[in-house]
């Protein structure tokens, strides 16, 4: 009996696969279940830290950190993959916050206010995805491409939505407060 249990034991350890790893710039569509996209050539990391700029008389200051093996499930495709997530805080001339996500946990799955890259375009060039604020309002991509060691150019591109009562009642703030900018210059801190 001790025997078959280790026999049993050596079969389920050299029948499950070892998780699949790929590179990040790999389509998650073309990878199996469960695979994993990694950050092998450290493609994100040149892109984390503190940056502020100034836009339209506000100070937007941007957290970006490396969030390593966060699971994303698509329906139809399920993987895990290294991303950065972008938090901020907007404030105005004044210095009153409009917007703050700094306190928000990344979950891939929760789109409000989430930022998360999607896809490296090249090695200094990046798409994100902005989940939007309240209603989904302002949801989007958001291109980083990194110009020097200390710089980065931010473009927003919101998508338009349609509300009603509906699907955002009454009184909802559905202010947009990230940059709608292209080429709006981040300055490391």
């Amino acid at each position: 009996m001790k025997n078959l249990g280790l026999c049993l034991g050596i079969l389920a350890v050299f029948s499950c696969k070892a998780q699949q790893e790929y590179p990040l710039k790999t389509d998650y569509t073309e990878i199996p279940n469960n695979s994993y996209l990694k950050n092998f050539n450290n493609e994100l990391n040149v892109f984390v830290g503190n940056y502020t700029a100034n836009f339209q008389d506000k100070k937007i200051t941007l957290f970006i950190t490396k969030q390593n093996y966060q699971f994303f499930d698509r329906g139809k495709y399920k993987y895990y993959k290294d991303v950065l997530s972008i938090k901020f805080i907007i404030k105005n001339s004044s210095g009153t916050i409009l917007q703050d996500t700094q306190n928000i946990t990344f979950q891939p799955n929760q789109l409000k206010n989430t930022i998360y890259s999607r896809w490296m375009e090249s090695n200094n060039k990046l798409l994100l995805y902005y989940g939007g604020t309240n209603c989904s309002v302002g949801w989007g991509d958001i291109y980083l491409q990194k110009i020097s060691s200390t710089q980065i150019s931010w473009e927003y591109l919101p998508n338009d939505i349609v509300l009603d009562e509906n699907r955002c009642p009454t009184g909802t703030d559905i202010n947009i407060y990230l940059p709608e900018a292209k080429d709006l210059i981040f300055t490391k801190q």
